[in-house]
């Protein structure tokens, strides 16, 4: 049986739980009091039936523990990176341990990108 860690830095989030194969990761983050939406998700989730993709998880590790992206997160998720999940698209039913990123900050992310390139190009100017 999996585990699925599901953490969040901005949230002071890390908790892990042991879920059995074939487990709804969004399921299992709302069993377990896991908040994953952002403020408009909250709002306008469709409560895990896959029609609205508000529920965008970061697949840190075990992305091979994962079912595959199904054809409407295909669509919802194109302009995204290829670990990012919609949670209740997403089962667990692996061997190995999963550790996911709720909220993903994608603004936070680009900018420290940003950041780690304008030094590795300074540091090869000086």
């Amino acid at each position: 049986m999996p585990a699925i860690k599901f953490v969040n830095d901005a949230e002071n989030l890390d908790k892990t739980v042991v879920a059995a194969n074939g487990t709804n990761v969004r399921i299992k983050a709302v069993e377990n009091g896991i908040d994953i939406y952002k403020f408009m998700g909250k709002l306008t989730n469709c409560g895990g039936i896959g029609q609205c993709g508000t529920c965008v998880i970061e697949v840190v590790e075990g992305m091979e523990s994962l079912s595959p992206r199904t054809a409407f997160e295909e669509r919802k998720l194109k302009n995204k990176p290829a670990n990012y999940r919609l949670a209740c698209q997403s089962l667990a039913n692996g061997p190995g341990d999963i550790e996911v990123q709720t909220k993903p900050d994608e603004k936070a992310k680009a900018k420290a990108k940003a950041a780690q390139q304008k030094a590795a190009k300074a540091g090869k100017l000086a």
